[in-house]
């Protein structure tokens, strides 16, 4: 049931967004900021966060669900699928459950949501003619299916010690280090292989199948074309160089799955007795998927300052991101 005291909308482009212009949130902006580093290690690593939360899921995954590794010396049908189901389960539990609080049972209503529409249905940009079906079907079918695919290679990879890997006795400040920069390495890669995808070939082929989610919801987090699944879970080939526990392999995963459903659930957060208890998505890639052509990286991450394609929230970089996308298709 909708809440009753749904605020109003900041605007007509928005149902809310947080104080504007967006403030420089990178850990690596310059000069340091040593208080502003340790409120983002606490907000991040020492409360009940979404990756805190990601890594005890990943410990309880190795603990119970996914196989041990000694099983994975040889491909073997049995392991490989209870990797997937355990992926699967994963996937539809998490997406599935932040759909159904928020936009099924209205859970909160629309409060902090940025965009005022509710998943499109009726139309037949999507298959099926209905947005969370469509990204129910591209997020189970390819995305879990190569999520998984990289998953296998790299337990048969460290099983046979053909990658550098780590135990949590022999190596816990390392594992401690990995559990930081995972994340920062996923940013760095995502921004990248992003800039690539908006190319505009690649973006009209491939790209375009995502971007169909102006109005983002947790199924179109992992609802991509197969080839943009392949460039952004290669994020996980880290693993074959970086000295790796199994652990963080399962966090990575989780993630880059998952944690992609959390990130685009349209909300800033999840509130709790009207408190905010677990940071959700951003408006700062929200910004991305109204716009297009504009913060391809996250907040973590100064690529976007660096080159000239952050979006503060203004009208002025709204014009400015619009002139850029209009130049970049132009002779397309």
């Amino acid at each position: 049931m909708t809440h009753d005291t749904d605020p109003k909308p900041i605007s007509k482009e928005w149902n809310y967004h947080p104080d504007l212009p967006l403030a420089d949130l990178s850990i690596f902006k310059w000069p340091p900021d040593p208080h502003f580093l340790g409120r983002w290690v606490l907000r991040n690593w020492l409360t009940m966060s979404e990756r805190v939360m990601m890594v005890l899921l990943a410990t309880l995954c190795w603990w119970l669900l996914y196989p041990p590794l000694e099983a994975a010396k040889t491909f073997a049908f049995g392991w490989v699928l209870q990797i997937w189901l355990v992926n699967l389960c994963l996937m539809i539990g998490v997406a599935g459950g932040l759909h159904c609080f928020f936009y099924m049972r209205k859970g909160q209503g629309k409060t902090l949501k940025f965009d005022h529409r509710e998943p499109a249905r009726g139309n037949q940009l999507w298959n099926f003619s209905n947005q969370v079906h469509d990204n129910v079907f591209w997020s189970l079918g390819s995305g879990v299916l190569q999520l998984t695919m990289f998953q296998v290679v790299i337990m048969w990879l460290m099983a046979n010690e053909y990658v550098p890997t780590i135990s949590l006795t022999s190596n816990p400040i390392l594992f401690v280090a990995g559990l930081v920069l995972l994340p920062i390495w996923s940013a760095f890669h995502f921004y990248w292989v992003h800039r690539l995808l908006h190319v505009p070939f690649i973006y009209k082929h491939v790209h375009s199948l995502h971007h169909r989610n102006v109005n983002i919801g947790p199924w179109s987090g992992l609802s991509m074309h197969p080839v943009e699944h392949l460039l952004y879970l290669s994020s996980l080939l880290i693993h074959c160089v970086f000295p790796s526990h199994p652990i963080l392999v399962y966090f990575h995963v989780i993630y880059l799955g998952p944690g992609a459903a959390m990130t685009h659930t349209g909300y800033e957060d999840l509130l709790i007795k009207d408190k905010r208890k677990l940071a959700l998505g951003t408006f700062y890639h929200q910004l991305h998927h109204r716009y297009y052509e504009c913060n391809y990286g996250n907040q973590e991450m100064p690529w976007d300052r660096w080159f000239g394609t952050f979006h503060d929230g203004s009208d002025e970089d709204t014009k400015e991101t619009r002139s850029r996308k209009k130049d970049m298709y132009s002779g397309v």
